[in-house]
Parts: structure tokens; C-alpha cells; sequence
């Protein structure tokens, strides 16, 4: 992705589920699914609908970007701080692959500059463990 502030970087977790797409999907729209695997939110998969994440660091303003049921969700995500190194435009897509054993769940955040390796890093990590959490939280849906 390149633009006016130059190159930025994206972060890519891939995760393999013993579960059909449509359960995998309750849990990325959902609101209070997303809150146990993610963060309060007031979520939306309308496309155009803001909505928000909360978290005791603070939150995450978004747009609903793309929404193809069972395959594919991906929404805006700005997160505003006074320190531009901290500061982050970027794009979260969530892409469903029907699998002969369930779903491959792929997660793409796009949007890092190179300044922000704090943030990326960080992204890095937390979506692995995000994504290990919505698992447990998928396997709990009757």
C-alpha cells in the first residue's frame, strides 16, 4: 500500500478452525461476541455504519467497509492519539475460506508506517492472541 506518507507496512494472521464460516461469522458481527474476544463495541456489518471499540487504553473509531456474509469483513480503524508515532489510519480485513476441515480464518490489518514499529509489533501480537480467543469463544456457540 503506498500513498503520500510513502510505504506502510500490514500485519497478516492466519488461523485454521474446526467450524463452518457461518458460526465464525456470528462471532466477528455480533456485538457481544466481539466484547469476549475482542473489545466493547457497538459493531455494525452494515457497510457505511461507524462504530467503535473501547478498551481501558482508550478507543478505536471505525467504518464498516465491505460486508460479504461468511466471507468477508473488513472496516476502517482509527485510532486518534496526540503522539503521531501512536496515531494509526489503517484497514482490518477478515477473510473466510471454507476448508475441508472448517474455516480458514484470515486476518490483514494494512496501514503501519514505518515509525510505528511499537504499534505494529504490538498488532502483531495481540491479533494472535485475539484470534485464539475468538476461537474459544466460536467453540462455545451452541
Amino acid at each position: 500500500m503506498t500513498g503520500l506518507a510513502g510505504e506502510t507496512r500490514s500485519i497478516t494472521v492466519e488461523r485454521e478452525m474446526p467450524f463452518p464460516p457461518e458460526k465464525i461469522w456470528r462471532a466477528l458481527t455480533q456485538p457481544h461476541l466481539v466484547a469476549e474476544w475482542l473489545m466493547k463495541n457497538d459493531i455494525d456489518a452494515t457497510v457505511g455504519q461507524r462504530f467503535s471499540f473501547s478498551s481501558d487504553w482508550g478507543g478505536v473509531d471505525c467504518e464498516m467497509l465491505a460486508v460479504e456474509p461468511h466471507e468477508r469483513l473488513s472496516y476502517s480503524w482509527n485510532y486518534a492519539h496526540e503522539d503521531p508515532a501512536y496515531a494509526l489510519e489503517s484497514v482490518v480485513t477478515f477473510t473466510l475460506v471454507l476448508t475441508a476441515t472448517g474455516t480458514l480464518l484470515r486476518m490483514e490489518q494494512v496501514g503501519f508506517r514505518p515509525d510505528q514499529k511499537q504499534a505494529f509489533h504490538g498488532a502483531k501480537a495481540g491479533w494472535r492472541e485475539h484470534l485464539a480467543n475468538l476461537e474459544k469463544v466460536v467453540a462455545g456457540l451452541g
